[in-house]
């Protein structure tokens, strides 16, 4: 287990300029996508600061690292530079854990981990393997012509395919705690049209049997996140044609380039989000608490 660094010179500051943060994020999209997504919405809502949001490192007169502090700890930093993976996690001591994880390139994650694991460990899960992966072209299957950007009107057939996905994925219920806060965010993607689902008569009904959301959305880079297909249908392909349509309907519309991350222990998706044309460019991680 590693130890921080002590340093003098080791400050944040909390009043970063978002304009900067944006263009920090921008040299890197793919790996900055979920810190860059909240700095353009809060542009997009007329900030241009961003308070206790971010903390930011200044040095030489601009703004070259920053970590997003929010419901999720997401670093953007050079992986070698500890000065200010030192600070971040300074900043993360003083603040106490309010994160339900650090996510984002992996080197970075799993160094900021390492330094504040004595602190807020230890965590439920550490996934340091994560393979980025992205497409900026139709797919190379067909796209399935039954995935479509699901309405509103449907929450109540996509609230139990979601909460089956991130039981499966992370491991627990999201509706344990705080039930209404994970119902307001699928109706928030449901609300903003990031939600694509195929819908097909089951054994009960009208039932989901694909879905995915883009969970991340920069001017650069959608981020899918959720992918989900019905138990019963599994190992029908239908995870890669639904792929193909959310990339088809998602490219130059939303953005140029489309992303996501995926363990490396989960071969099968792997496999799938390769046939459908996405190739890898780096590498997350995610630390579960």
């Amino acid at each position: 287990m590693g130890r921080w660094r002590s340093a003098a010179t080791r400050t944040v500051v909390d009043d970063v300029d978002l304009y900067d943060a944006a263009a920090l994020c921008a040299q890197d999209p793919v790996a900055t996508v979920l810190a860059a997504t909240r700095i353009e919405a809060a542009i997009a809502a007329g900030a241009d600061r961003a308070a206790a949001t971010i903390w930011g490192m200044r040095r030489g007169g601009s703004l070259d690292a920053l970590c997003w502090a929010g419901a999720n700890l997401v670093p953007v930093c050079d992986p070698d530079d500890a000065e200010a993976l030192d600070a971040f996690a300074d900043a993360a001591r003083r603040q106490g854990r309010r994160c339900s994880s650090i996510v984002g390139e992996a080197r970075c994650v799993l160094e900021l981990w390492r330094r504040l694991e004595d602190a807020w460990g230890p965590a439920r899960d550490v996934r340091a393997d994560q393979p980025s992966l992205v497409i900026d072209h139709p797919g190379l299957v067909a796209p399935d012509p039954a995935v479509r950007v699901a309405r509103p009107d449907e929450l109540p057939l996509l609230l139990p395919a979601s909460v089956s996905m991130f039981i499966e994925e992370v491991g627990y219920s999201p509706l344990t705690g705080s039930p209404g806060a994970y119902e307001a965010r699928v109706r928030a993607l449901l609300d903003e049209g990031r939600t694509f689902v195929r819908i097909e008569d089951g054994p009960d009904g009208p039932e989901v049997v694909f879905k995915a959301d883009l969970g991340a959305v920069s001017a650069q880079v959608a981020q899918v996140q959720g992918v989900w297909v019905t138990p019963r249908l599994r190992g029908r392909r239908i995870s890669e044609h639904g792929m193909a349509a959310v990339v088809q309907q998602t490219l130059g519309r939303v953005a140029p380039l489309v992303s996501l991350y995926v363990n490396a222990y989960n071969a099968p998706a792997l496999a799938c989000y390769r046939r459908v044309g996405f190739r890898q460019v780096g590498t997350y991680a995610t630390v579960l608490f």
